[in-house]
């Protein structure tokens, strides 16, 4: 190709005309290309369409070659090549497409034909001659002439010189017609076999000595009314050559029972495929194909349409369910699934329900048209018909099978006919679409004229109408079979008259002719395979406004589908194998995440000017005896588990599924240690109080001294513990993305599709082990943090003068978390809910942690002043005292001064009582004199005072005081 393109490489870029003076047609370097005659075309080696139509030239030694469409012939040249000189060879001829006429008359079966004024193939102006041989004779016309591709008279054949009618000896033929039944098919084959009988008896050169009759009954499609039936035709004279079953069932019968009496089994009508077991049936022949030739046409569509599930009801029968299986095998070749499988005996009302249920799409049906009518019916009942859906059917019931009032049923005409439009059927080809002359001289066409004058009632009401090229050419491949084993008339042969049912002889040279039969009927081309079944092609028809159209054909030998393009859909185009499932996951609202992200982002914006203020203090006397390294464990802990509302919001509608884990690790991780940082050091300043002081007299030496380094070495122990389980949780089984599957939803429009909603979510193989263990720990921690803070509500110690406001902490956060924890596991599945219960659980949580911690702090630091370190205030005291002793020094200074303004106001008092004193002594000096001391040396001894008037010595004075 690409020496090629080099080649005229030159001619493509050289214009036309280009040269120098030279002819319109040539060129010095190639030839002008060549416009191809009507009705054909010209093949260009080596090059594409596109190519021919960008050049204008072709090189010198380039050859073309002529074409033709249809059955046309190239008249002149073929092939032209191009000359030095610019011209193509033998240009003075013309190439013409002509059209020919059919070459079937260029032979005669027993004769001889002579071709005039023309040569092979025949053309327009050729004629042909028939001569028959010697002891036959020529029916029709001996001569025909080809004009525009047809024949001006049929084909005629030679015939042999029969016996007279009165000297040929009879055969008699027995046959069952089913005139009723699941199948009637003898309403139109039994006068299809007798149309045949009458052609084959008026050859004469088909058993010429011999006359075929007919002794047939009604077999009504029941094998029991078929044995009967069978058992007059054996054991009632005269002798039958031959028996012709119709309807699978019956067909059965008879095959299993005629091994037994030497007699070949012709039928017309069953598809069974259990049938075609040669070992269980070795005399029986059909010229109905099985009904598995319909299955590799099924799967063919079924590949044509991208269909990979499908589900079928059967009617419980050996025929069909031989078939089902058949397609079993071949779907599952084929990469198909059958998902659903129903069968029914006579009621299909819950084989319906269930393909309903089962949400099946393209179903297979196979039952007789009586039962067709009762699944129909229950199939527009159950509504399981029209766009989303698409039927299989068997394409040999009558085709307005679906109009036939049946009281068994109690559906109308129109719902019957609404529930069957667009169905399919696959049918074997009955009738020979080409309508060339057959054996018997007759078109596919000609035959269905003269059948249908014979019927008593229009063809669409008559059951078997279809199948009767079946019947009408199972007579000729019975009469051939004969007249091969007779001999033919004067050839050796053997005497059909003396055949009985103990002639093995005989009938094993029928069954070698029979076997061996190939011959066009008005059915198509007749041939049986190995095991006695026909060999057809399928059609394929579409439902379409009440009637069938045909929209194809399919070859199975060949694999060849010839598809016409005429297939409608009540959709606009082949539905669906299944609903549409679309898979949507749910992800969370972005509305939500947003408004706590910034929540969570204010808390961690409070945390730290919590924790700074908190270190910015952390000289003051009131914060140091609050723990604070404790209290900077909680400010962390609270923006750890606040950082973890972020990655619990995070799903696939921000990240790949590939981060997925790490947002699971971070979640696990950061709200976990979160909670051991933030909890645990208020659980170990409030178990610190709890354990000191509930004891009476055993721990009154812990009150003095507090250590630090055994507070910060429990919430070590606390933390280490939930980094040591988290870690081999992490190892062990790891946390990855699983998805939730829900309940499928149908959208509101009416399309076939459905929803399927998925949730992600963290979790590992153990996961309610993990949780289980973390979840109890956990509580205990929580459930032992509300006791111990309502032990010590009432105690009070200047080393964690913080501890009441940690109790109340304490209270917030574990109901908050006992509340949430199994609150989000049953809403696990709302992802929304979820969400906003635990996030919202931490934010509260840590704001009311932060605030209860550090707001009181902040608070009494900004509106009180007490600035002071712990040093300035011994300077100034003399003492460091806690915040207790404080207030109590306050409260002992506002006594005091109260006490001395009473004693200020006593003081007073006594003074002017001692003034009295005073007065009174002075008064009574000066009315007595004074007495002689006393002999004993003591003071004089003057009258007793009376008790009102007792002195105040110096005790009364200091007793006032006190």
């Amino acid at each position: 190709m690409l020496l090629l393109l080099l080649l005229l490489a030159p001619l493509f870029l050289r214009p036309p005309g280009a040269g120098g003076a030279q002819t319109p047609n040539a060129t010095s370097e190639g030839c002008q290309i060549i416009h191809p005659p009507w009705e054909g075309g010209i093949r260009y080696r080596g090059l594409t369409r596109d190519q021919v139509k960008a050049i204008n030239f072709l090189p010198v030694d380039y050859e073309i070659e002529y074409v033709c469409r249809g059955e046309r012939e190239v008249v002149g040249p073929k092939v032209r090549k191009c000359l030095a000189n610019g011209s193509w060879t033998d240009m003075d001829t013309p190439s013409r497409c002509v059209r020919i006429c059919s070459k079937s008359y260029l032979t005669l079966e027993n004769g001889k034909v002579f071709l005039t004024g023309g040569d092979l193939p025949a053309l327009d102006g050729a004629r042909v001659d028939f001569r028959c041989d010697p002891d036959f004779h020529l029916v029709g016309s001996s001569r025909s002439i080809c004009s525009q591709g047809q024949w001006s008279t049929p084909k005629p054949h030679c015939q042999v010189n029969r016996t007279p009618h009165s000297e040929r000896r009879a055969v008699y033929i027995g046959a069952l017609f089913p005139m009723s039944g699941g199948w009637p098919g003898g309403q139109a084959c039994q006068p299809a076999v007798e149309m045949a009988l009458e052609d084959v008896n008026s050859r004469r050169d088909i058993l010429p000595d011999y006359e075929l009759k007919l002794i047939h009954h009604d077999s009504k499609c029941d094998p029991g009314q078929a044995t009967k039936y069978l058992y007059e035709l054996l054991y009632n004279d005269p002798i039958k050559i031959i028996l012709m079953p119709g309807c699978s069932s019956v067909s059965t019968l008879v095959a299993e029972a005629a091994r037994m009496w030497n007699l070949i089994v012709l039928s017309y009508g069953s598809s069974s495929p259990a049938l075609s077991n040669r070992q269980r049936f070795p005399t029986f022949f059909r010229t109905h194909p099985s009904a598995t030739l319909h299955n590799p046409t099924r799967v063919k569509l079924f590949e044509k349409w991208g269909w990979k599930k499908i589900a079928t009801i059967q009617q419980t029968t050996e025929v069909f369910t031989s078939t089902l299986d058949d397609l079993e095998e071949r779907v599952k070749e084929a990469g198909i699934e059958i998902t659903f499988r129903q069968s029914f005996f006579s009621d299909p009302a819950v084989p319906v329900k269930n393909l309903k249920r089962q949400d099946a799409r393209i179903i297979v049906g196979l039952f007789y048209e009586t039962e067709a009518r009762k699944v129909f019916c229950e199939v527009y009942k159950e509504r399981l018909f029209g766009k989303k859906y698409v039927w299989f059917l068997i394409g040999w019931y009558a085709d307005n099978w679906f109009k036939i009032y049946d009281p068994s049923i109690n559906c109308t005409v129109d719902e019957m006919t609404e529930a069957v439009e667009g169905h399919i059927t696959t049918e074997i080809v009955m009738l020979n679409p080409a309508n060339t002359r057959s054996i018997s001289n007759m078109t596919s066409q000609e035959f269905v004229e003269k059948l249908t004058k014979r019927l008593k009632r229009h063809p669409e009401e008559t059951g078997g109408f279809q199948e009767a090229p079946l019947a009408y050419d199972a007579i000729w491949a019975l009469a051939l079979a004969l007249n091969k084993t007779s001999g033919g008339g004067g050839r050796s042969g053997v005497r059909l008259e003396d055949f009985n049912y103990n002639n093995q002889t005989i009938t094993d040279q029928i069954y070698r002719a029979m076997n061996s039969s190939s011959f066009e009927g008005v059915s198509g081309h007749v041939v049986f395979d190995a095991s006695g079944s026909r060999m057809a092609w399928t059609l394929i028809e579409q439902l379409q406004g009440g009637s069938y159209k045909k929209i194809g054909y399919y070859d199975s030998t060949k694999d060849d589908l010839s598809w016409s393009k005429t297939d409608k859909w009540i959709g606009g185009s082949p539905p669906a194998d299944q609903t549409l499932v679309i898979k949507t996951f749910r992800f969370l609202s972005q509305k939500l995440f947003i408004s706590v992200s910034v929540l969570s982002s204010l808390g961690i914006v409070l945390a730290v000017v919590c924790l700074s203020f908190n270190i910015y203090n952390s000289h003051v006397r009131y914060i140091q005896n609050s723990q604070p390294n404790l209290n900077n464990l909680t400010a962390v802990g609270c923006s750890l588990a606040l950082a973890a509302v972020f990655p619990l919001g995070l799903d696939g509608y921000h990240i790949g599924r590939n981060q997925f884990p790490f947002v699971c690790q971070a979640r696990l991780w950061l709200l976990g240690l979160g909670f051991s940082l933030g909890y645990g050091s208020m659980f170990t300043k409030i178990w610190w109080v709890h354990t000191v002081f509930t004891k009476k007299e055993e721990k009154k030496e812990w009150r003095k001294t507090l250590e630090p380094w055994k507070l910060y070495a429990t919430v070590g122990l606390l933390v280490g513990m939930d980094v040591l389980t988290l870690a081999i949780w992490q190892i062990v089984d790891p946390l990855h993305r699983t998805i939730e599957t829900f309940a499928k939803e149908e959208p509101k429009e009416d399309i076939d599709v459905s929803i399927l909603p998925q949730l992600e979510h963290c979790s590992s193989r153990k996961m309610n082990t993990w949780l289980g263990i973390f979840y109890g720990y956990k509580g205990l921690l929580l459930l032992l943090g509300i006791f111990l803070a309502y032990e010590t509500k009432s105690v009070s110690t200047e080393k964690i003068n913080d501890h009441r406001a940690v109790g109340m902490a304490i209270y917030n956060v574990a109901v908050l978390c006992l509340i949430t924890a199994p609150v989000t596991m049953i809403l696990s599945s709302q992802q929304d809910a979820a969400f906003a219960f635990a996030s919202l659980a931490i934010v509260f949580s840590s704001y009311i942690t932060l605030v209860v911690l550090f707001v009181p702090k902040m608070r009494r630091l900004i509106t009180r002043g007490e600035w002071q370190s712990e040093a300035q205030d011994t300077m100034k005291t003399g003492s460091s005292t806690n915040n207790n002793e404080e207030e109590k020094s306050r409260l002992l200074e506002k006594e005091n001064r109260e006490l001395e303004k009473i004693i200020a106001e006593k003081e007073e008092r006594v003074s002017e009582l001692r003034h009295q004193l005073q007065s009174r002594q002075q008064l009574r000096s000066r009315r007595h004199p004074p007495t002689p001391p006393d002999p004993s040396g003591g003071l004089p001894r003057g009258p007793p005072e009376p008790p009102d008037r007792l002195s105040c010595d110096g005790s009364r004075v200091h007793l006032l005081y006190k």
